[in-house]
């Protein structure tokens, strides 16, 4: 067992279990889910394998511990851009833009590895309570467009964050592009997605070239 670097053998053990869910979003996002193996979190964190076991029982456990501590992190920082926006249409493209910028920002990469593993009961309702007001809050902005099943709704535009997030990172597009497309269809659907503005995006002034999408 390794040293003691801590003031008590209850700190020593926080401190160990936090580096490894630090090693363990490392492998996530290095190598995807499949780069998630005890032996790799013993290596990452210099402890025996059966170490490992004794703050966590499977690689389910663990992935459960990252939805937790991260999914919360990432629906707050979603919320803030929706509730920072001015008008319902604004609401809706700040929930996408959010979504998206998390997604392609290398340090998150371990939740959206996360997301796309086929996940245990437990694990599920960590992410669904974290985004559970998440859910409410876009509701109530497509409740202001004027939608009568706000909720179906609210599902539907999280398939259209959601695709846009995969075609993003399989580098289909530029991401600015991408996340511009995707906003123009959770505001006006396929037909109405064509250039033109749209909220959060800046345009030309003074002869300037605008700047990206989400910049």
């Amino acid at each position: 067992m390794p040293r003691i670097q801590a003031a008590s053998v209850a700190e020593h053990r926080s401190l160990q279990r936090g580096a490894l869910l630090d090693a363990a979003r490392s492998l996530l996002s290095e190598g995807g889910a499949s780069a998630l193996t005890f032996p790799a979190l013993a290596a990452r964190t210099g402890l025996a394998r059966s170490s490992v076991y004794e703050y966590f029982r499977s690689r389910g456990a663990v992935v459960e511990a990252l939805c937790a501590v991260d999914f919360p992190l990432w629906a707050a920082e979603v919320e803030a851009a929706v509730a920072a926006a001015d008008s319902p249409r604004e609401q809706v493209a700040a929930y996408v833009r959010a979504q998206l910028a998390l997604a392609c920002d290398a340090r998150h990469r371990a939740v959206v590895a996360i997301s796309a593993m086929e996940l245990d009961a437990a694990a599920r309702e960590k992410i669904k309570a974290a985004h559970g007001g998440l859910f409410e809050l876009i509701a109530e902005a497509l409740r202001g467009l004027g939608h009568t099943d706000p909720r179906s709704a609210a599902a539907l535009l999280q398939g259209v964050v959601d695709a846009a997030v995969r075609r993003a990172l399989a580098g289909f597009a530029d991401p600015a592009e991408i996340a511009a497309t995707a906003v123009r269809i959770a505001l006006d659907g396929v037909a109405g997605a064509v250039p033109g503005p749209v909220p959060g995006e800046r345009h030309a002034v003074d002869g300037q070239e605008p700047g990206g999408a989400g910049a």
